[in-house]
C-alpha cells in the first residue's frame, strides 16, 4: 500500500514489526537513500524522534494508535522544560516527517500531526557589522600580508583570500572553506558554489577578491614549487581529516584577525561578515530577489529579514520597490 521506492529503499515489507522504534529506522533509511541526507541530518532526526518514541512508551501509547492529542501533549511536556521554541519547532518538524511517512507507507491510518502548529518563533535579527568595520578587517589582513615572511606570508596571503571572497560573496562559511581550485578557476567575475543540497550557483566576485585569489594561487604554486595545480584540489587545503581549512579554525583566525583591527573580536564570525555582506548590498540598492539568488536561500523571507537592520526609509524603500511586496 506504500509509495512507490527506489531499489536502495524497499519499504517495511510484510514480516516487519513495526514498532515506533522500527517505524523511525524505516524513516531514516527512506531519508538516507531517496533524499541524500547526511550523516548530521539523520543524527539529529535520530535524536530528536527517540524523544518523541520514548514520550509515546511513556504514555503507554503505540505510534499507530497516537492522535493529536498525544502530540499536542508532547509539545506541551516540551514547552514545560522550558525547551526553546526554535528546539520545540524542530522537534515537531521531525514527528510530522514521521507521521506523514507511517501515513503514506500505509504503517498508520490517518497523520495525526499534519494540522498541529509549532509554537511562534520570535524572529531574531541578524548580527552585522557596519560598512567602516568591514573594511577595517579587510585593511588589517592585507597589512598583516604586506609584513609578513616566509610561511607566515602564505598563511596571512590566504587570510585575505579568505576575507576578501567572504565579503564579496557572502557565503556560508562552509561553502568558502571547501571552495576547490577548479571552481574559482573559471571567469574572473564569478565563483562556482556548491551550496546545500548540492545545488550549484554563480557568485559575483569583486576584482580585490579575485586579485587577492590569483595572488593567493601564486604564493602556493611557489610555496609547492608545483607548475599546475588539479581542479579537485582545494583551494585552502590542509592536512587534517577533512582535507580543507575547518570552519572552526577560520572562525578563530578571522576573531584574531579582528583584534589586530581594533573590533570587538567577540562581535565577528564569519556568519556576521555573511550578513554584513547581505546588508551592504541592500543599503547600496541591491533588490532582495538577487540577494536572495548570492546567498543561496531557497525562501526569500529568509533574506527579507535582512531589511529590519536597515534604516526605516531604506527599508521602505527596498521593500516598496520589490515585486513581492506589491
Amino acid at each position: 500500500m506504500g509509495s512507490s521506492r527506489t531499489d536502495s529503499y524497499s519499504g517495511p515489507g510484510p514480516d516487519a514489526a513495526l514498532t515506533g522504534d522500527r517505524t523511525v529506522a524505516l524513516f531514516l533509511e527512506m531519508m538516507s537513500a531517496e533524499r541524500g541526507a547526511s550523516k548530521h541530518t539523520l543524527s539529529a532526526y535520530a535524536r530528536d524522534l527517540e524523544h518523541y518514541i520514548d514520550f509515546l512508551k511513556r504514555s503507554r501509547c503505540a505510534l499507530a494508535d497516537a492522535g493529536s492529542s498525544e502530540v499536542r501533549a508532547w509539545l506541551a511536556e516540551l514547552q514545560a522544560e522550558g525547551l526553546a521554541k526554535s528546539t520545540i519547532a524542530r522537534r515537531l518538524s521531525a514527528a510530522r516527517q514521521l507521521h506523514k511517512f507511517a501515513y503514506a507507507e500505509g504503517i498508520v491510518d490517518d497523520d495525526p500531526a499534519g494540522g498541529i502548529a509549532a509554537p511562534r518563533k520570535a524572529r531574531t535579527l541578524p548580527k552585522t557589522m557596519s560598512v567602516g568595520q568591514a573594511e577595517k578587517l579587510l585593511v588589517a589582513a592585507r597589512q598583516q600580508a604586506a609584513g609578513a615572511r616566509g610561511k607566515a606570508r602564505l598563511k596571512a596571503l590566504r587570510m585575505v583570500c579568505l576575507t576578501e571572497v567572504l565579503y564579496a560573496t557572502g557565503l556560508r562559511v562552509s561553502e568558502l572553506v571547501s571552495l576547490t581550485v577548479g571552481m574559482v578557476s573559471g571567469d574572473d567575475r564569478f565563483i562556482i558554489v556548491r551550496g546545500k543540497g548540492g545545488r550549484e550557483r554563480l557568485a559575483p566576485l569583486s576584482p580585490a577578491a579575485r586579485a587577492a585569489i590569483n595572488s593567493y594561487l601564486d604564493a602556493v604554486k611557489q610555496a609547492a614549487d608545483v607548475v599546475y595545480l588539479e581542479p579537485s584540489q582545494y583551494l585552502f587545503a590542509s592536512s587534517g581529516a577533512q582535507k580543507h581549512l575547518t570552519r572552526q579554525h577560520f572562525a578563530l583566525l578571522l576573531k584574531q584577525l579582528a583584534g589586530l583591527a581594533g573590533l570587538d573580536a567577540d562581535a565577528v564570525s564569519p556568519h556576521v561578515v555573511r550578513h554584513a555582506f547581505a546588508s551592504h548590498l541592500l543599503q547600496g540598492g541591491a533588490d532582495l530577489r538577487s540577494v536572495q539568488q548570492m546567498l543561496g536561500h531557497a525562501d526569500i523571507s529568509t533574506t527579507q529579514i535582512y531589511t529590519h537592520v536597515m534604516p526605516e526609509k531604506l527599508r521602505e524603500a527596498v521593500e516598496s520597490h520589490h515585486p513581492l511586496n506589491r
